[in-house]
């Protein structure tokens, strides 16, 4: 199955389906804990340490309650805080991508965004197995990634115009779009993930 992205899109919307309110709601909350960080790290130095150290539990949370959106399970609130029950696997990950994408970014623009794009299913990788390393999910991610780099970047092409006429909203459609493009991503990774067991 390699389903076309309009059509993940689709079933991300039918996914959210009633589920909007939450979505947004869960999305702010998520907003508001990482800007209250980067505030922080404005006026405290070490804030931007720890800025880094929850930023993986967080991103791996957000993950997690993408993926039960995507799936049509139970989604909660609470579970953007679940990264933290895999701290030292979500906090690795986390730095390995920043430390692994600056390295290539500083070789060039191109080979640093194909970087980003090879190791963006890693946080879906540890929300399906808490069991899995940061190093090995990077490296599951690439390989799962190995033939959909351009679908991957087309799907974020897609949500260009969306987020252009977000900014005509002074931000507002952000709450929107931004719960949308998590779950189109997670069926994304339900698709790529069924595609790599079929091989």
């Amino acid at each position: 199955m390699n389903t076309e992205n309009v059509v993940l899109m689709r079933m991300a919307r039918e996914s959210l389906s009633g589920k909007w309110g939450l979505a947004i709601g869960t999305f702010v909350v998520y907003l508001l804990v990482i800007g209250c960080i980067q505030v922080l790290a404005r006026f405290f130095p070490l804030s931007g340490l720890i800025a880094l150290v929850i930023g993986g539990p967080m991103v791996l949370g957000l993950a997690v309650f993408a993926l039960s959106l995507a799936r049509n399970q139970e989604a909660r609130l609470e579970q953007i805080f679940l990264g933290f029950s895999n701290f030292g696997t979500a906090v690795g990950a986390y730095l390995l991508m920043v430390v692994l994408i600056i390295l290539w970014m500083l070789l060039l623009i191109i080979p640093g965004i194909i970087a980003a794009i090879s190791y963006s299913m890693t946080f879906f990788i540890i929300a399906d197995d808490d069991s899995i390393g940061a190093m090995a999910a990077i490296d599951k991610s690439k390989l799962m990634m190995d033939g959909y780099k351009w679908k991957y970047f087309r799907l974020g092409l897609r949500f260009l115009g969306w987020a252009l006429l977000c900014i005509l909203t002074l931000g507002i459609g952000f709450l929107w779009l931004v719960p949308y493009m998590q779950v189109t991503m997670a069926k994304f990774y339900d698709d790529v993930k069924y595609n790599h067991i079929a091989m």
